[in-house]
């Protein structure tokens, strides 16, 4: 069973094309969901361990909102859309025409508005994994959290911690009204799923 650490530059770069396929079409489906023009800047696509991923979107103390689904099927893990608060305003002010100063002041609309552009954002990169790759994936119904980048990410640890210590996370800037805020997804497949994976995307040896 391959590990994180012994992806081939052909496998990385594989699944880097992942990454840049699905947040261009999530960055499409926020588009018409918000009537607005939604681009998203080349993101940036690293496999990494769970300590450096949590350095790399803003530290484990800072607070933010995280959506989460875990996966079923043909491939198995943990995806959490990771919302940052200029990312939530940009949302709230074009779709509810409010905003907010802290996560604690959502409202309960507010919060079914995130859970459904996370839910969103997640569901269009499954699609495009799933179609590029000819795999079935099932997902759960999001759940939503507020709380230190640290602790939201203890889920996918405890989860998949004894089996990997890395994830894939992708990070790019989503651009909409002249505004750029920050688009954090961590995908974190069961180590079975990546061989699969690549199995199936014709980059891995049966």
């Amino acid at each position: 069973m391959k590990n994180y650490e012994q992806l081939t530059s052909l496998e990385i770069d594989t699944l880097r094309e992942i990454g840049s396929i699905g947040t261009g079409n999530a960055a499409t489906a926020l588009s018409q969901m918000m009537n607005r023009e939604v681009r998203i800047t080349l993101p940036e696509v690293r496999i990494m361990g769970y300590n450096e991923a949590i350095e790399w979107i803003g530290g484990p103390e800072e607070v933010t909102a995280g959506v989460l689904v875990k996966m079923s099927g043909d491939v198995g893990g943990i995806m959490l859309s990771v919302q940052k608060l200029e990312l939530v305003n940009v949302v709230l002010q074009t779709m509810l025409g409010t905003s907010i100063s802290g996560y604690e002041s959502l409202t309960e609309l507010e919060q079914s508005a995130m859970v459904e552009i996370g839910n969103i954002m997640i569901s269009t990169f499954i699609n495009a994994l799933s179609g590029l790759a000819d795999v079935h994936i099932k997902v759960t119904v999001p759940a939503f959290a507020v709380d230190m980048q640290g602790a939201i990410l203890t889920v996918p640890m405890a989860e998949y911690g004894g089996m990997s210590d890395y994830l894939m996370a992708i990070g790019g800037n989503f651009v909409c009204d002249g505004k750029e805020v920050p688009c954090h997804l961590l995908l974190s497949p069961d180590l079975r799923s990546l061989d699969f994976l690549l199995r199936k995307l014709g980059v891995c040896d049966e």
